[in-house]
């Protein structure tokens, strides 16, 4: 029998930082941050990142991906120094408390502050190429890493962002830094790669992307979807308050699903984990009863009677 196409390709890679990947994987989002696009503010002091961190965990969080300087279009840098201080005190408190910690960010300096203070994956928007230190820090390390696509910088990555083929120009570049890390003695299975929803792409790259997502597979490594609150569901939906994207968020997941897509990064872990649970049961269910409707025409078969024409 004919498995669905996430049956076929989610479990491609195995494991990705200890995680095995049967089923989807949710990175909840911490940001500590004043201004990202979606919730900047809301977790900007220690104690409340780390209640954020904790909550999510006790809603089905697998990896909480911490952050300390926005990357929202437009956005301008954070000064080294102070994203250490924003993220470092959070990483340790999550850590020590038994989470899986990711640290979100570009720069070798806090890659390395990070990974000392619990963390044990990098998630760069560049695919470690932004900072020229940062593949040793992730080799010497032993991190695993999330390398993403992005077409430019934060502060003007979306004016006038060009492609052939999204899903194929895209491929091309992951390929290329897989590559490149693999030379710099990072293992493909410490890699997981995502395609940058958003960064650097309008409304139709990125609506191409998430509808060819399943032409990444063969790079090898996991996918990581990082779609949540973004602009395009607003533009799809009218709502204009990220918070009133959960919806469509959910939605995009679960497309990405079902073209094998294995970890999604979200802000609204518990309504997501809940659409999973639900969409994952319906899907065993439809192949127990075509596993089972099988077995039964097997079994018919096998009973008939085959009668000897001759008198």
């Amino acid at each position: 029998m004919t498995k669905p196409a996430h049956e076929q390709t989610a479990n491609k890679s195995g494991h990705f930082a200890g995680l095995d990947l049967d089923r989807p994987i949710i990175m909840g989002i911490v940001n500590v941050t004043p201004d990202s696009f979606s919730d900047g503010g809301e977790a900007f002091r220690v104690n409340d990142a780390v209640g954020r961190g904790r909550a999510m965990r006790a809603v089905g969080a697998d990896i909480l991906d911490i952050g300390g300087e926005s990357t929202r279009p437009g956005a301008e840098p954070v000064p080294v120094a102070e994203e250490i201080r924003r993220v470092v005190p959070v990483i340790e408190a999550l850590a020590d408390g038994g989470a899986l910690v990711s640290i979100d960010s570009r720069r070798a300096a806090v890659m390395t502050a990070a990974l000392t203070a619990g963390a044990r994956i990098v998630n760069d928007v560049t695919a470690l190429s932004g900072d020229p230190t940062s593949l040793g820090v992730v080799a010497d390390s032993g991190a695993s890493v999330v390398l993403m696509h992005m077409q430019g910088v934060p502060q003007t990555m979306q004016k006038n962002p060009t492609y052939d083929v999204p899903s194929r120009d895209i491929r091309r570049y992951l390929a290329g830094r897989i590559a490149v890390c693999e030379a710099a003695g990072i293992a493909r299975e410490k890699i997981a790669i995502d395609p940058g929803v958003g960064f650097g792409k309008n409304l139709d790259h990125n609506l191409e992307l998430l509808a060819h997502l399943d032409v990444l597979h063969d790079l090898g490594c996991p996918i990581v979807l990082g779609a949540s609150r973004k602009r395009f569901i607003g533009r799809l939906s009218g709502a204009d308050d990220p918070q009133d994207r959960v919806a469509g968020s959910i939605a995009t997941a679960l497309a990405a699903r079902a073209l094998g897509v294995q970890i999604f990064r979200v802000h609204d872990v518990g309504e997501t984990k809940q659409a999973f649970d639900v969409w994952e049961a319906i899907q065993r269910g439809a192949i127990d009863v075509l596993d089972q409707s099988e077995r039964g025409q097997d079994r018919r078969q096998r009973n008939v009677t085959i009668r000897d024409p001759t008198p």
